[in-house]
Formats: structure tokens, C-alpha cells, sequence
């Protein structure tokens, strides 16, 4: 049992690495709308629900700084490397706080929530430690504004889908809470 899930998550996994890489051409490659949408934060965060956090935490860690190798999208430094950290941190948090959190729907969303917070913390304070701790390069205000003003379509979908997404797999049995 325990090699099924190991394939099933390599295979998930890979699956969720490769609609994170593709997901942002949905925006037209075009920074703006991609840092409002966040379309690679879905398949990352779905990632640690389905596969787990050790899971998520690597497949958050590679998508971004994959495509910034690959395709240029987005830049190095200081973007794909802050979101490197940030993304790692959603799968990771994503899928440790589904697994430990009892077993009601309402968790879903504080493990959802829990998780966004986390990551963007981590996101603001990479960006900061980036731009020379100096709070001119990047304060509170550049913080609010990238973390919460600017991705607030982002976080509204990610609210709305991802829920929904695992709710929709719980009930069919294809997605197990003890997974491993």
C-alpha cells in the first residue's frame, strides 16, 4: 500500500508541477495580472492537500524558480526566488494542517487561510531580507500592497476554488485525509 500512494503522489505531484508551469499562460504571460490572479498559488496549495506537505513544500519550492529558468517568467531575483519561499511554504502548510486539523469541512478553509497567511509572511519578509533590510526598498506599504491590495482577486479564487476542489474529491473518495 504505502509504494501505491509513493507512485500516486509522484505522479501527482508531477501533475500539479506542470499545471503550476502552465497556468500563468492563462494570464498572457503579461507580470500584472499574473501577481493579481496568482495562478501558480492553486496547483501548489492543492499539491499539500492531496499529496501532503513534504510534497507541497517541494513541488512550491520548483515551480516558480522552473519557470524563471525555462522561461524568464518571472524574474530570478528578487521574484521567483521570494516565491520560492512563499510557495513552498503554502504546500507545505496546506497539507501538514489538513492532515492535522480535525476532520470538518471548516478546516479546509482555516487550513486554506492559515496557509496564505503563512506564505505571505514568508514571501514579505524574503522580499525584505532581498532588498538589504531596508524598509525604503520595500516597507509595510510595498508589503500590503503585493501581499493583500494587488492579489486580492487571487486570494478570492483561491478561497472559492480550492475549497471546493477538496470537498469534491473528498466525497468521491479519491482524496483520503490519511494519505500519506
Amino acid at each position: 500500500m504505502k509504494k501505491q500512494n509513493y507512485t500516486l503522489n509522484i505522479a501527482l505531484a508531477a501533475m500539479f508541477l506542470a499545471l503550476a508551469y502552465v497556468m500563468p499562460f492563462l494570464t498572457g504571460q503579461i507580470p500584472q495580472i499574473g501577481a493579481m490572479l496568482c495562478p501558480m498559488h492553486i496547483p501548489v496549495i492543492l499539491c499539500g492537500y492531496f499529496c501532503g506537505g513534504p510534497w507541497g513544500f517541494v513541488i512550491g519550492a520548483a515551480a516558480p524558480l522552473l519557470r524563471s529558468f525555462t522561461l524568464g517568467m518571472p524574474t530570478l531575483f528578487p521574484k521567483a526566488f521570494a516565491m520560492a519561499f512563499e510557495l513552498a511554504v503554502y504546500g507545505l502548510m496546506s497539507g501538514v494542517l489538513y492532515r492535522v486539523l480535525p476532520k470538518k469541512k471548516i478546516n479546509i478553509y482555516v487550513s486554506l487561510i492559515l496557509s496564505m497567511i503563512s506564505g505571505r509572511l514568508v514571501w514579505g519578509l524574503v522580499q525584505f531580507c532581498c532588498m538589504g533590510l531596508d524598509a525604503t526598498k520595500f516597507g509595510f506599504s510595498a508589503f500590503y500592497a503585493g501581499a493583500v491590495v494587488n492579489a486580492l482577486p487571487g486570494i478570492i479564487i483561491q478561497i472559492i476554488i480550492i475549497p471546493v476542489v477538496v470537498m469534491l474529491f473528498e466525497k468521491t473518495k479519491v482524496l483520503n485525509r490519511s494519505m500519506k
